[in-house]
């Protein structure tokens, strides 16, 4: 079906920063004996996939070091900053849905392949790009390739193991994307310094290639039955990107045009009736839409999408602002800005792995509920950042640290919150939408961040003093989320219990 599509990169978004062990996922005692799948091909697929969902999340995160660079490269204003990241977020946050279900319907390994393609030329678009206008047209051809390869790349691996084997896959899959993600920023940033921002995009077409050619040898091909696939929803899909593309567009004007600008006003009053029409087109579909509103009507899995929503917005934007304010602010290099974030994907991936046992012992409700508000104890001591007699050790690295523990402590529990608030018929629809909010929560926190990049210009206190109130917003949303959690989220072990307590 079109909903199991989306199960496919439910919860990567949070996988990426799991540690499991490096066990090598194709065992003979472990194939059964209707899989004849030689080892070296199964290992193929763990290698095209781990290379191609890992470069889609790489990029990204080698941006938000890269952009002071890249805005000063292109003489452009906070708001053209803001769609440098943007560009990208936006196609990969309306159309991941749809990558999934395109994969379901026409086959996995041609969408997954497609995508790399895709992903491949917008990279090089970047590298080549001579202006604004072609670089961001670039990012967003890099997005429509991640919209296509990412959501496609675990459904391979579900596809193509099955038992413990899948599980080691899995495990594989999600620690090697953990480390594609914190060396990134390091490696992104190192790049930036020595070579030019031109070259992190460059740096990923050889790993790209190699992911295609491999994949296309190993990779065998995957769809659902025809006769239980629902239609795609294109018109969905379009008023979605429609709907986000002009909202983001009015975010990111308003603080220099000012809400009352005429443009301004007609963008946000154009985003609402796209917004509407969105809702209604999926509301005729029913359990065929894209996004089925039916989700919605638990009080649980409302409750996780305010807990994701807001969660997701301050963490996005504490990573796209505090790189920049460490290197326009304080005059860090791209090299040190990567690796001043280091601690928090290693510290979200060494916990991660021994915190998924606590929603069971203190329940999914209160451990998301603690979660999120230990990330904004955190985003409150980083507001904390002086302009003078500045220490990153004692400014920074605390704060990030608890961030990290936050985090690491609710991804896990917010993975199966999600599954066990819905019926079994949509887990995998329940966590693709997650995953969409998750995205789109991102791209929204960094529309809203010319608020704060708009001064940037003004002087270093005055970036400071923005970093600082956007930090203090960031504690505020997690407070929201925690709030979420706790007055919305009651679901434990399975729908059928919720409604029987309900009853």
């Amino acid at each position: 079906m079109q909903a199991k599509a989306s199960t496919s990169f439910a919860g990567s978004q949070e996988d990426q920063f799991v540690a499991t062990a490096l066990t090598p996922p194709c065992d003979e005692s472990l194939r059964t004996r209707s899989d004849h799948t030689p080892c070296s091909r199964k290992r193929g697929v763990l290698a095209a996939t781990i290379l191609g969902s890992s470069l889609a999340f790489v990029v990204g995160a080698i941006i938000n070091v890269a952009l002071p660079a890249m805005q000063t490269s292109f003489a452009t204003n906070a708001a053209g900053a803001q769609w440098i990241v943007n560009a990208y977020l936006l196609p990969l946050g309306a159309l991941v849905l749809m990558g999934g279900a395109l994969g379901d319907h026409y086959g996995r390994k041609r969408v997954f392949l497609l995508g790399l393609v895709v992903f491949t030329f917008g990279c090089l678009a970047c590298a080549l790009a001579p202006n604004l206008t072609l670089l961001l047209a670039a990012r967003a051809l890099q997005g429509v390739g991640a919209a296509l390869l990412a959501p496609n790349s675990l459904a391979i691996i579900a596809a193509s193991f099955s038992g413990e084997a899948r599980g080691k896959a899995v495990g594989t899959w999600a620690a090697v994307g953990a480390m594609a993600g914190a060396a990134a920023p390091v490696l992104g940033g190192w790049l930036v310094d020595v070579a030019s921002w031109r070259w992190a995009f460059l740096i990923v077409v050889p790993p790209a290639a190699a992911a295609f050619l491999i994949g296309r040898w190993a990779i065998t091909e995957s769809r659902e039955n025809a006769r239980i696939t629902a239609p795609l929803d294109w018109l969905g899909a379009a008023l979605a990107t429609a709907a986000l593309g002009v909202l983001i567009w009015a975010l990111i004007a308003f603080p220099e045009r000012g809400i009352v600008d005429p443009a301004v006003l007609l963008a946000f009053m154009m985003g609402a009736i796209l917004v509407v029409a969105f809702l209604i087109v999926e509301h005729r579909k029913g359990s065929r839409a894209m996004m089925p509103l039916a989700l919605f009507a638990t009080s649980s899995f409302a409750g996780i999408s305010l807990l994701t929503l807001f969660l997701y917005a301050a963490l996005g934007g504490l990573l796209v602002l505090l790189p920049y304010t460490l290197i326009s602010g304080f005059g860090f290099t791209a090299t040190a800005a990567g690796a001043a974030i280091l601690p928090f994907p290693l510290t979200m991936g060494l916990l991660s792995r021994y915190t998924g046992g606590l929603a069971q012992r203190i329940g999914i409700r209160w451990i998301l509920t603690i979660g999120p508000l230990g990330v904004a104890v955190g985003f409150a001591l980083i507001a904390r950042l002086p302009a003078q007699d500045f220490n990153y050790w004692s400014d920074i690295f605390p704060a990030l640290l608890i961030i990290a523990v936050g985090m690491a402590v609710s991804v896990a529990p917010l993975t199966t919150a999600v599954m066990n608030s819905v019926a079994d018929d949509f887990v995998g629809v329940a966590s693709g939408v997650n995953n969409a909010i998750a995205r789109s929560a991102g791209l929204i926190a960094t529309a809203l961040l010319g608020l704060v990049l708009i001064d940037a210009g003004k002087g270093d206190d005055a970036l400071i003093d923005g970093f600082a109130g956007a930090a203090f917003v960031g504690a505020g949303m997690a407070a929201v989320s925690a709030l979420a959690a706790a007055l919305l989220i009651r679901v434990v072990a399975s729908p059928e219990e919720e409604s029987s307590r309900a009853t």
